[in-house]
């Protein structure tokens, strides 16, 4: 029983004991030591803005065709006689090559009739001609004759008035006198007859040279000569078959130079009309409408799609095309390629020939501009790397974009440097270790200022 009360007592003692231990414990213990911690230095890739001289820039597409093509067609009916032995699609022939005859045989003897026809018209005027000069010398001689025998009749009539001839003999001089006279004028009329008879052979002759050179046009037109250097594309006769007025004979395409009719989209076409957006235009004058286009001052460079862009072709803006594209909104714009088959390196550079597809980039002049890549935006925002090495969000204003090239209206100021690279997470202030992005901002800027476009990416 003792044994009972004394373990009451002594229970309670204990469990005090412990408490007045834990408690003593926990107010000695030392505190905890906290450790600050903040947000992880992020590295990112960073570019300095500068003004740059871009160039604003535009690719269309379009296929090539030549800028001469032409459908010869006979311009006289005959059997084909000769066809050159290259004569065949495919085939380069320079100009002046005769590529076809037709039997001119027919044409020939209608030549020489018509030659005949002239050289007897001609030695009828000769000889009319002739006759004139003689009857202009009788009559020079007959006027003299008149006159001398108009002496003599006044002499003998002097004579008579004496009474020392005979009336019969006044008579005589004068009746030989009368005769002279009427010689005289006949001579006169037969002269003036010349003229009229002249004139209807000289009519004569110039409608014979007419015809001589109508007959040998003709026969001249039985012989088809290349009127430029070209190629042939398909040809629609054989020889020994007969052709008639207005036959197709063969296709030539020329080689000196091709088209292309871009198709721009018309959202595209804007940014290269930036700097005329001032300038007023009266539709009334076409000139300017031609002017603006002369100011646009647009380079031109064709390359065919699928090949590597080092190889293109200098083209030239000749013209804007009249509609807009209502199904694709577009507007085609005609470039020239001069040469196209200059430089040929089998397997590496082509000829541009009919149908290939071609794209043709159009650079404006360049202008100083504040331009920035596609990947520094994000949803109309550009992260800045402040004074501190920190996170900065900034929204921006856009002129236009092309591709992955930004045009910034408003927002960036030249010297401050925006992230190209991706930044997880996103929360201002973030603090950040910079990183010049060399290669990329010289990739960036060879781009923008026309270099080679595949070095960065100009799609559009």
């Amino acid at each position: 029983m003792k044994k009972i009360l004394q373990m009451k007592f002594i229970l309670p003692l204990i469990v005090v004991f412990a408490l007045g231990l834990v408690v003593f414990k926990v107010k000695t213990k030392a505190p905890i030591a906290h450790q600050d911690v903040g947000y992880p230095v992020r590295t990112v890739e960073v570019m300095t803005l500068r003004r740059i001289p871009y160039r604003s820039h535009a690719t269309g597409y379009g296929n090539v065709e030549p800028k001469v093509s032409i459908k010869a067609k006979a311009e006289v009916s005959g059997r084909i006689v000769y066809i050159h032995p290259r004569l065949g699609k495919g085939a380069s022939l320079p100009k002046g090559t005769v590529v076809l005859r037709i039997e001119p045989t027919t044409f020939q003897f209608s030549l020489e009739q018509s030659k005949a026809g002239l050289s007897g018209s001609e030695s009828s005027l000769r000889q009319l001609e002739a006759e004139e000069a003689s009857t202009r010398q009788l009559l020079k001689i007959a006027r003299k004759n008149l006159r001398v025998q108009k002496q003599e009749y006044q002499r003998v009539q002097k004579i008579w008035k004496k009474k020392l001839i005979a009336r019969s003999s006044v008579d005589a001089e004068e009746q030989k006198v009368l005769q002279l006279q009427q010689q005289v004028a006949d001579l006169q009329g037969k002269l003036k007859g010349y003229d009229s008879r002249k004139a209807a052979l000289r009519a004569q002759i110039s409608q014979s040279k007419t015809q001589v050179a109508q007959t040998e046009d003709t026969l001249g037109r039985t012989e088809i000569r290349l009127p430029i250097d070209a190629r042939i594309g398909e040809v629609f006769v054989e020889k020994g078959e007969f052709t008639a007025v207005g036959a197709e004979l063969f296709e030539a395409l020329g080689t000196d130079a091709v088209e292309i009719t871009a198709e721009l989209p018309t959202r595209l076409f804007r940014p290269l009309l930036i700097d005329q957006r001032h300038r007023r235009v009266n539709p009334a004058n076409p000139e300017d409408f031609w002017s603006i286009l002369d100011s646009l001052k647009l380079e031109a460079r064709v390359r065919l799609v699928g090949f590597p862009e080092a190889v293109h072709w200098r083209g030239k803006l000749l013209r804007i095309s009249e509609s807009i594209d209502p199904r694709r909104d577009t507007v085609g714009l005609v470039v020239q390629v001069d040469k196209p088959y200059a430089g040929v390196i089998p397997g590496e550079r082509p000829p541009l020939l009919k149908g290939m597809f071609a794209a043709v980039s159009f650079y404006a002049p360049a202008r100083p501009m504040l331009v920035i890549p596609l990947e520094a935006l994000h949803e109309g925002r550009v992260f800045v790397v402040g004074k501190d090495n920190d996170l900065r969000i900034r929204a921006i204003e856009i002129l236009y974009r092309q591709g992955r090239f930004v045009v910034v209206k408003q927002g960036l100021e030249a010297g401050e440097r925006i992230i190209v690279s991706d930044v997880i997470p996103v929360i201002e202030g973030l603090p950040l270790k910079p990183r010049p992005a060399r290669a990329f901002v010289q990739r960036f800027v060879a781009a923008a200022t026309g270099g080679t476009a595949g070095r960065y990416g100009m799609e559009e």
